[in-house]
């Protein structure tokens, strides 16, 4: 399987603090059949300051460490990229990573904040087509304003943004609003990707196992299965050729 939101990297963000937790998570990951990882920190201005270099400095870090502790987990990297002004400034200056491709167009994992969708998002998504950059919105289901009015993702999803709905919420894991939303959507088949956002062992680790099972009595188990593999591969192939 291909997990394309988690923060493994050590000591970048909120996820992983060090590089024996960073390790301690590669292993969780590889027990629980997930090949690649794209790890995706947080670059969120005033809070989480991260850039193209510090994300690769930290993936490198982890990348020599997982060698030498035998690990065979794949690691490419980009960023959970928060929603606000400064994002259009980061993209304009190429300060932006990219999670992969997606029919010809890159394909940047976007946060918005966690209580509501933010106003102009309509807006910024279609500044962000105009540039052949498709929006993959992350945990909607975890979303409070997408809880109480989930029809706020239409005009998002006729735009074309693609949806990351986390493995923990499809398997009941962050409460039954945002199961039942998790549950929903992908009723509806808009779903694109089923990820981790791992965060740490207790609470949020690198599993996609048991959201991907449950995701099978929704949409079947062929579909289920490409939700963590055959279509995250399609989006990320490129860091990893």
């Amino acid at each position: 399987m291909i997990d394309l939101h988690n923060h493994l990297l050590p000591g970048i963000d909120d996820g992983a603090p060090d590089l024996e937790t960073s390790l301690a998570l590669a292993r969780v990951a590889v027990q629980d059949g997930i090949t690649h990882v794209v790890c995706t920190p947080h670059i969120h201005p005033g809070r989480y300051d991260n850039t193209p270099a510090s994300i690769e400095a930290a993936r490198l870090e982890l990348v020599a460490a997982l060698d030498r502790a035998q690990i065979p987990l794949r690691v490419a990297a980009a960023a959970e990229v928060r929603f606000d002004m400064e994002l259009m400034m980061g993209v304009t200056q190429g300060t932006v990573p990219f999670l992969g491709e997606w029919r010809g167009k890159r394909v940047l994992l976007l946060e918005f904040p966690h209580g509501l969708v933010p106003f102009g998002a309509e807006r910024l998504v279609a500044w962000l087509l105009q540039r052949d950059i498709v929006p993959m919105i992350a945990h909607p289901e975890r979303n409070k304003g997408l809880m109480r009015s989930p029809e706020q993702l239409k005009p998002l999803l006729a735009q074309g943004c693609l949806l990351q709905v986390t493995a923990g919420a499809v398997a009941g894991h962050f409460g039954p609003a945002a199961e039942q939303l998790a549950l929903n959507l992908l009723a509806e088949d808009v779903v694109t990707v089923i990820a981790s956002d791992a965060h740490n062992l207790q609470h949020r680790p690198p599993v996609l196992s048991e959201g991907m099972q449950r995701a099978a009595r929704i949409v079947g188990k062929a579909k289920a299965e490409a939700l963590v593999n055959h279509t995250p591969w399609l989006i990320a192939q490129t860091h990893f050729s």
